[in-house]
C-alpha cells in the first residue's frame, strides 16, 4: 500500500538555486544577509555551496546558467532517512521521475549524498535526498 511521500521524509532539507557568480553569491548571503557557509564542495570541476540561516538552507552552485528572473529556484529537497524505501514508494505512486534510478554525489558532506528527483504538477523539481 502506498503512502504519501512525507511518510519517508523528516523535513525540508534545502532549496537549490544556480549562481551567476558563486563567490559573489556566497559573499552576499554571508556578509550582507548573515547566513552561515555550512559547506563548500566540489562536484566535478564546479563548486557547490550550502548557505544556512536558522532552518533555511540554500544550495547554490556554479556550472548551470542562472535564470536571473523571479522563480529562479531550481528545486526543493526533502530530508530522506531511507532513500530506497522512498524511491520504491514513489514508483508505486506513479510519480513522474526526472531520475530513473537513485543518484549519488560522493563529494558532498562527510560521506556523500544519495537522491532522486521527481517532477511536480507545475514542472517543478522535487528532490528526495539522504545525507550518507
Amino acid at each position: 500500500m502506498t503512502k504519501p511521500m512525507t511518510a519517508f521524509t523528516t523535513d525540508l532539507q534545502h532549496s537549490g538555486m544556480p549562481a551567476k557568480d558563486l563567490d559573489e553569491t556566497i559573499k552576499f548571503y554571508t556578509e550582507v544577509l548573515g547566513f552561515e557557509l555550512a559547506g563548500l564542495f566540489y562536484n566535478g570541476a564546479n563548486r557547490c555551496a550550502f548557505l544556512r540561516y536558522g532552518h533555511l538552507t540554500i544550495e547554490t552552485w556554479e556550472g548551470d546558467p542562472a535564470p536571473g528572473i523571479t522563480g529562479a529556484i531550481n528545486h526543493w529537497a526533502f530530508d530522506t532517512p531511507d532513500i530506497e524505501a522512498a524511491f520504491a514508494n514513489a514508483k508505486e505512486l506513479g510519480l513522474n521521475f526526472k531520475d530513473t534510478e537513485i543518484q549519488h554525489i560522493d563529494s558532498f558532506w562527510d560521506n556523500g549524498i544519495r537522491y532522486f528527483n521527481v517532477y511536480g504538477p507545475n514542472g517543478e523539481t522535487i528532490e528526495f535526498c539522504q545525507i550518507v
